[in-house]
Order: C-alpha cells, then sequence, then structure tokens
C-alpha cells in the first residue's frame, strides 16, 4: 500500500505515477509479479478548482502508470470533502497492490544474507531532493518539485530484478524509496542484524542527496558476485553501480563521512514507533 501525498501536492501527475510505481517496485522487490490494484482516493473539497485539479492530475498519473506497467484497477474507492476549516487534506490517492509469487521457494528479503556481498544499485541516482523526507526533516522545508517517474525504467530495471530473483542469482532486494538510499540500506541492516561498509562512488552528486535523495526506479540489492550481475545489467542497458559490501561488523559505515552503531540506529528507529 504506498502514496506519498506531499508528491501529489507538488505534482498530481507525477505522485499519481509514482504511487502506482512505488506499489509496483515494492511487489517486484520480493521476486512477485503484480497483478492488480485497488485505488483509494481521498481528495478535499472537489468544488474548489485546485482540488478538482489535483483529483484529474493524480488520476491521469495512476492510469498512464497503470497501463505502462501492465497492473490495472480491479476496484476502488473514493473519499471527498475531507477538509477542516475549509482547508482540504493533502491529495492521497492510496493504491493497494498485489502479486503472485509462483515459487516461494524463490523469493527476496529485504535482510542482509551473509557478510562479505557487494552492495549495488540497480537504476540512476541524481540525487533529487524535492518534497524529500530529508528536507522535510532536517531543513525543515516542505518544498521543490516531486520526483519525475520513468515509467519505462520502471519496468524495465523491476523486470530485471525479478528475473535476477527468480533465477536465484539474488536473494536480499529493497526498493529505494521514501528517504532514498541511506534509509533502505538501514532497514536491509536492522532487518538483518548485519551492518554494511559504503563507499559514495565517483561523480556521484553531493553526499546528502547520493543518501537520501529520493529518486526512483531504484533497487538495492547484495550478491556474491557482484562483478557477474554488473556485467549482466550492463548488456541489458540497466544503471547499475557497486556501492560497498556487507561487513563483519554491526554498523553502518559510510567511507569517510560517518559510522553509526547498528544498535543506535535500532533504537532511533524503535523509539518512534
Amino acid at each position: 500500500s504506498d502514496c506519498n501525498p506531499r508528491y501529489c501536492f507538488a505534482d498530481p501527475y507525477e505522485g499519481g505515477k509514482q504511487a502506482v510505481a512505488e506499489s509496483w517496485r515494492n511487489i517486484t522487490a520480493t521476486g512477485a509479479k503484480p497483478m492488480a490494484i485497488t485505488d483509494n482516493m481521498n481528495f478535499g473539497n472537489p468544488e474548489r478548482p485546485e482540488i478538482m485539479g489535483q483529483l484529474v492530475g493524480c488520476i491521469k498519473g495512476i492510469g498512464e502508470a497503470c497501463i505502462a506497467l501492465d497492473y490495472p484497477v480491479v476496484s476502488g474507492n473514493v473519499s471527498l470533502y475531507n477538509e477542516t476549516n475549509g482547508i482540504g487534506i493533502l491529495p492521497t490517492p492510496t493504491i493497494g497492490g498485489v502479486g503472485l509469487i509462483a515459487n516461494i521457494n524463490k523469493r527476496a528479503s529485504i535482510a542482509f544474507s551473509k557478510e562479505k556481498q557487494d552492495i549495488i544499485v540497480i537504476g540512476e541516482t541524481t540525487g533529487h531532493m524535492g518534497q524529500s523526507l530529508y528536507l522535510r526533516e532536517i531543513e525543515g522545508r516542505e518544498e521543490g518539485t516531486a520526483p519525475p517517474v520513468s515509467l519505462a525504467a520502471e519496468r524495465l530495471n523491476g523486470e530485471f530484478v525479478r528475473g535476477l530473483i527468480e533465477s536465484g542469482r539474488i536473494t536480499t532486494c529493497h526498493d529505494i524509496s521514501g528517504g532514498g538510499l541511506g534509509v533502505a540500506l538501514a532497514e536491509m541492516a536492522m532487518a538483518s542484524g548485519i551492518g554494511c561498509t559504503i563507499h559514495v562512488p565517483q561523480g556521484a552528486p553531493p553526499i546528502h542527496g547520493w543518501l537520501f535523495g529520493e529518486d526512483q526506479a531504484r533497487f538495492v540489492v547484495s550478491t556474491a558476485d557482484g562483478a557477474a550481475l554488473i556485467a549482466t545489467a550492463k548488456d541489458a542497458g540497466i544503471e547499475i553501480t557497486k556501492i560497498g559490501m556487507v561487513s563483519e561488523a554491526s554498523e553502518l559505515k559510510f567511507g569517510d563521512h560517518d559510522t553509526i552503531s547498528l544498535a543506535e540506529v535500532r533504537d532511533v528507529f524503535e523509539s518512534c514507533i
């Protein structure tokens, strides 16, 4: 189930596309084939032109994404006039998706499975910060554009990842969404109890954008043979980058920038639940 109201407020069309794409990406990252969605359209007073504009834009984005990803809407509901003192809620077209894993023994988890495996990002990282959690939580600002969604890249990268899982080449995979790469890595480390050592690649965006930018159509995986995986991806025209290794230490180490113990990450995370 996915939706980012900040994206939808900044750009209803891109926000609608993104909600569908993230749901499709979540399911794909497990090794499942996405089958269909239900949409839950929550908006303010549609008699206001700006609210009707949000509704129309989100529907257009959702429709385009469903067609491009072969991911049809099979049910849904609409909740309108959601406002307090004349101020509407942020546009929230929540997408619930369902998929099918044909062979339950061929599936992936977000948890790192083994130490000393290569950690690889699939998809392009430009460091998009508009409407990001980093911008809101660290800088105290909610501004900028929603991240653009390339549906062609979503499908290309996602089907490549699903093929890797189905063939047994990877068993660890996580989609990258809210909070960016840094948050995805922390979740993978917490799920496994194993840390990682990360190196910022040459030519990468500034460190805050590289770690916390919310570019779409991306996955992070770990594998025992990164070189072979990179060669396969390049043959398929997939953007791919090795960024580090699963470590033996219970910490997240980001090059020369910072080291955070896994215990500290877990304490912060669990105290917020």
